[in-house]
């Protein structure tokens, strides 16, 4: 096993009797918490009011951690869904599922967009951005774990997992690191994409580029990894391969939007909340 990296890292930070800081909590905790700065950055640069970015970091979070509980017990453990449902929201919170996780933030971002009057495509195409950022921190966070390894291989970056008693005999790929890599080459694309047009920005371009990317990427990097439970041996494609094929199309239904749409006018608000702006305006200006 000369030349190959050896991965003895301890999970926990720290710990103080039954209380412990793991790296994974830290890591997720802080995609919430960077990505909130990056949102602060975005509304500023876009004339929207910060007072929103509260009750979105809060959808976010809730959609987020609800949306990959429930599809890791739906889609992975459905037998445990059933027996205790109630396993999806009582800790420890073992079992996130990204696909769950994707789902569960398009219908938050819908009811919170329907809530504030705020276009839906436009809030998705920005909170894609911080949401790349976080899956890199999450993916981290599974190297830290010792989770989610790769398959054997003998290529001069392969891991030896010291800590992952089930599989920690040879070198594997470290497949946490490739998509941590590629959530993290994708941000920035986003961003710099973002940046160059701002509210000109085709609607369901960013949110369309960015499942294109996730979960096509996903599809090839699932080739190199073991899979997540025994069932999976027996099909053709795993679990997470299967899952991607509908998000890859969805994206490609939302960059084709964007593409024949691009020439139209971008709105942020709603019809309906630009009026209201527009009175409260006027009112002001009479006074």
């Amino acid at each position: 096993m000369f030349g190959y990296i050896i991965w003895d890292v301890n999970p926990e930070i720290f710990s103080i009797g039954s209380f412990s800081i793991r790296w994974y909590g830290l890591l997720f905790a802080s995609g919430f918490l960077v990505g909130q700065r990056i949102m602060t950055h975005v509304f500023r640069k876009e004339g929207i009011k910060e007072t929103l970015l509260d009750s979105l970091l809060l959808t976010m979070v809730i959609a987020t951690v609800l949306g990959a509980r429930f599809g890791h017990f739906l889609f992975y453990e459905p037998e445990v869904l059933l027996k205790n449902p109630l396993q999806v929201i009582t800790p420890p919170f073992a079992g996130l599922a990204s696909h769950g996780a994707a789902i569960g933030i398009l219908l938050g971002l819908f009811i919170y967009a329907r809530n504030k009057k705020m276009s839906f495509l436009w809030v998705c195409d920005r909170i894609v951005i911080v949401v790349a950022l976080a899956g890199c921190f999450i993916r981290l966070g599974n190297l830290m774990n010792s989770e989610i390894v790769g398959k054997v291989t003998d290529v001069p970056w392969a891991f030896v997992f010291t800590r992952n008693y089930e599989f920690t005999q040879y070198p594997r790929h470290p497949a946490q690191l490739y998509e941590a890599i590629a959530c993290l080459v994708l941000c920035f694309i986003l961003f710099r994409l973002w940046s160059q047009r701002k509210s000109q920005t085709p609607q369901g371009m960013l949110v369309g580029i960015f499942l294109i990317w996730v979960f096509g990427l996903r599809f090839v990097i699932e080739f190199f990894k073991e899979n997540q439970v025994a069932f999976e041996n027996e099909l053709a494609y795993n679990m997470g391969q299967i899952l991607s094929i509908p998000v890859v199309l969805l994206g490609v239904i939302f960059l084709i939007y964007a593409l024949r749409n691009k020439d139209k006018k971008q709105v942020t608000f709603t019809d309906s909340a630009a009026e209201e702006a527009n009175r409260a305006e006027s009112q002001v200006a009479k006074s």
